[in-house]
């Protein structure tokens, strides 16, 4: 059976994530929603991708290991990146409409 291929916006977030330290307060304010169709933050509990180091607002939100090997795995080499202008804004999350 293969692997369930991992979402770009999964991909997004994880890089996110290990651009810098960041608390679970900055996640939530930047990650966070109510549309079920974009449950980024959720999912990547749910399936292990992602740690919450400590029980306020400023503990840290790191990679696992599984997630760092994800991150690895589905990262496009920079020239790639930069001819398709993806990842124009690093450490950046998506933008989102309608709001």
């Amino acid at each position: 059976m293969m692997p369930e291929p991992v979402s770009l916006i999964m991909i997004q977030f994880l890089d996110w994530l290990s651009s810098r330290r960041r608390t679970y307060a900055e996640a939530m304010a930047a990650w966070r929603t109510s549309c079920p169709r974009l449950s980024v933050w959720e999912d990547a509990l749910i399936d292990g991708l992602i740690q919450i180091d400590g029980s306020s607002q400023q503990a840290e939100v790191t990679l696992t290991p599984r997630g760092r090997a994800i991150l690895d795995e589905n990262q496009s080499p920079p020239a790639a990146a930069a001819a398709t202008g993806v990842g124009a804004e690093p450490g950046a999350p998506p933008e989102r409409g309608g709001r």
